[in-house]
């Protein structure tokens, strides 16, 4: 069964074209190689594929004839994938919350209230002290 075919009968994605443009733009690899849509897959490989900035380890147990049921899943496929992955999305969900793109809006209160701690300088005494 091609690599395309595989990815969205075990529902990895919604839709060939899209299992395809994935496989076109390197996100789905097998001993660190490149495939095309077109591969064919063969039980017991292991495919990497990256998705939503996770890279997803996936056994392939068995070959489905057709597109399965979300509960069938599990006895074509295993997912491998190491914990660590999934932290990393959690850190980068905390970074971007943390951080304000340019260009946004309009800053939000306390953005506002940062950019003027920032850029007010404390005030100098422009009086001279050895007048008083």
């Amino acid at each position: 069964m091609r690599i395309d075919k595989y990815l969205w009968c075990i529902r990895f994605y919604k839709t060939r074209t899209i299992a395809t443009d994935a496989c076109k733009k390197g996100h789905v690899k097998i001993n660190d190689v490149k495939l095309k849509p077109s591969r064919d897959v063969f039980g017991n490989e292991e495919i990497m594929i990256r998705k939503n900035q996770i890279n997803y380890k996936i056994k392939v147990l068995d070959i489905p004839e057709s597109r399965l049921g979300a509960k069938l899943v599990d006895l074509y496929r295993k997912d491998i994938t190491p914990k660590e992955e999934f932290d990393k999305t959690a850190l980068l969900k905390y970074s971007k919350d943390y951080y304000r793109k340019k260009g946004t809006g309009r800053p939000t209160k306390k953005d506002r209230r940062d950019i003027d701690d920032y850029s007010v300088q404390p005030e100098e005494n422009t009086e001279n002290p050895e007048e008083n």
